[in-house]
């Protein structure tokens, strides 16, 4: 089974920062984009940013310049900068692996983000 293994949410005041990472096999990382996705409860999976190996990235509209999606092909590990976090920002975060901007292939077991105003 494959593992994609996040860290770094937690709690943090509106205007603050966060980075999220997330590890992931090499034979998974080399392959596939990487991406971020948010959820709250009653709501459906959206992205958040997605980086594909060769260098191509999306950010969800709302992001709106504040998050960056960066991957570090040494450690296997994609990033998740978030600045100028809002309240509306609080969700729990996955990390994905598949095919950019297509359903991912695999999942992280989630972070959660609260961010409290």
């Amino acid at each position: 089974q494959v593992q994609l293994v996040e860290s770094g949410g937690g709690l943090v005041q509106a205007g603050g920062s966060l980075r999220l990472s997330c590890a992931a096999p090499r034979s998974i990382f080399s392959i596939y984009a990487m991406s971020w996705y948010r959820q709250t409860p009653g709501k459906q999976r959206e992205l958040v940013a997605g980086a594909t190996s060769g260098g191509s990235t999306v950010y969800g509209d709302f992001v709106k310049g504040r998050f960056t999606i960066s991957r570090d092909n040494t450690k296997n590990t994609v990033y998740l900068d978030m600045n100028s976090l809002e309240p509306g920002d609080s969700a729990a975060y996955y990390c994905a692996a598949g095919v950019l901007r297509s359903a991912p292939r695999y999942w992280g077991q989630g972070t959660q983000v609260t961010v409290s105003s």
